[in-house]
């Protein structure tokens, strides 16, 4: 294809996206209706732990040698520095939970210590080959990576369970995911190991110390909730609210796909002081991520709790108030994704931290006051709060370093494009009841057609964009639109 390189590898993570979140979707149904909130609760629990021992054993040196490794210079020292020292670091924690063994008694009942030991050494093997790929610009590679694991981790997971293994099934389909994503990406990995100098090291570690200080709050920020309510409240409600969770993350699939692409390219553009380049793209990164995140704002608020019950089951219904408050936060997390992303991949990590630690500090205190108040609702405004602040910090320290522009026109027609859609899909709501699941995704469906109609309708620099990208890929823009 001849598009952009930056569009491509873009396309080819949304397209990804869209795909794992279908199947995702789909998949936490099954679960939902076989095993029930509580063993999906048990399953978010492990990935809680999972996520922040990971987040120990890496130190920031894999996002340090993604760093390194994309401005170009000696990649192959870097890399082998990087796997010398995460390799140690995994070494050092596995064997200290395996000494400390009889402090996670709720784990070890429920069998999935092993797994949870097996995970941070497939994370070794993963976490390298990926770096590697992402560091060398290979960005449609690793999102077809991320593709497959999460594809695999599912189906494995889906096998699992049919067969009665509950969430065992869940964690071993997680590790296996890992194993075969890294095998898969494996065959176009092209670094080699090779001597390193222990300014190599230095190096990565300047970069690490706070890129790992950053991870750490944004680890904790992600799970710090999930954590909380298991004390506060129970397995099932932990269930609920990341089934939600997940639910919302439907508006940020554009801000993750775009995010992931730029990182390399910014920390390139900011290399070699590209700036144009820097500020046109985040300007665009807004844009895009907003034309999929209101609209679904505004359609969970119509049908949310409907899906929750069709989708899910009844006891998921109860989620509906934290589901509107969580898609909320997806259109902040949209700035707080790109100013902080910018901020580490412009080599300003030390802010970043900054921004992150002082959200984090207030994530958990917040937490701590509003969920044993109000329960999953307190921990979904939390974050609200938190992510709200985290992303006012972060455009002030990057305003000090590029100029921040917000295509305004564009989102005023993103705004029209919505009411107009919000309004017929609105009298769809009140004239016909939704008594089944079939009645429910008509009025779905039929208002992302309209928004699709409208906003190219009403935003001629967006229509040409979509025109070009797609008579490049030859696909016939008459039949579209």
């Amino acid at each position: 294809m001849s598009i952009g390189e930056v569009q491509r590898q873009s396309i080819a993570s949304f397209v990804g996206q869209i795909s794992f979140t279908f199947i995702g979707f789909l998949s936490t149904m099954y679960f939902a209706h076989t095993v029930g909130a509580s063993i999906l609760g048990a399953y978010f629990l492990f990935t809680a732990y999972y996520g922040i021992i990971n987040m120990i054993t890496d130190g920031g040196f894999g996002g340090a040698a993604i760093k390194r490794i994309s401005e170009g210079e000696e990649q192959d020292a870097y890399f082998s520095a990087f796997f010398v020292l995460r390799s140690l670091f995994v070494v050092v924690v596995v064997s200290t939970l395996i000494g400390f063994r009889n402090y996670f008694i709720e784990f070890d009942d429920a069998g999935i210590f092993s797994w949870l030991l097996l995970a941070l050494i497939a994370s070794l093997f993963h976490g390298s080959v990926t770096s590697g790929v992402a560091g060398t610009g290979k960005m449609g590679v690793h999102a077809a990576g991320h593709l497959v694991n999460n594809i695999s981790r599912i189906v494995i997971q889906v096998a699992a369970v049919f067969l009665g293994f509950g969430v065992a099934g869940l964690a071993g389909g997680f590790v296996a995911g890992l194993f075969i994503a890294a095998i898969i990406e494996l065959r176009f990995f092209d670094l080699h190991f090779v001597r390193f100098e222990w300014w190599h090291v230095k190096s990565l570690s300047s970069f690490s110390f706070w890129l790992f200080l950053t991870s750490a709050g944004v680890i904790l920020y992600s799970y710090v909730d999930t954590i909380m309510i298991d004390y506060y409240l129970s397995n099932s409600d932990v269930g609920i609210y990341r089934v939600v969770f997940q639910f919302a993350s439907l508006a940020t699939l554009a801000t993750v796909a775009i995010r992931t692409t730029l990182w390399p390219k910014v920390s390139r553009w900011g290399k070699l002081e590209e700036i144009e380049f820097i500020e046109e793209s985040l300007s665009r990164a807004f844009t895009y991520s907003l034309t999929l995140a209101i609209p679904v704002f505004v359609g969970g608020i119509l049908f949310g709790d409907k899906l929750l019950y069709f989708f899910y089951g009844a006891d998921f219904e109860r989620g509906y108030l934290t589901l509107v408050i969580l898609l909320f936060v997806q259109i902040v997390n949209i700035f707080h994704y790109f100013f902080t992303m910018y901020l580490g991949a412009l080599n300003h990590q030390k802010d970043s931290f900054k921004v992150t630690a002082v959200s984090t500090a207030a994530n958990i205190a917040l937490n701590l006051i509003l969920i044993p108040i109000i329960g999953i609702e307190g921990a979904a405004c939390a974050t609200l709060v938190t992510m709200g602040l985290s992303a006012i910090l972060a455009r002030n320290i990057l305003s000090q370093i590029i100029n921040i522009k917000i295509d305004n026109g564009s989102i005023f027609n993103i705004l029209k494009a919505v009411f107009f859609m919000s309004i017929i899909v609105g009298c769809y709501r009140l004239l016909i009841p939704l008594s089944n699941v079939l009645l429910t995704l008509i009025p779905v469906l039929l208002g992302a057609l309209i928004y699709g109609i409208l906003i190219l309708k009403f935003d001629v620099k967006m229509h040409d964009q979509f025109k070009e990208i797609a008579t490049k890929m030859k696909i016939p823009w008459s039949s579209l639109l």
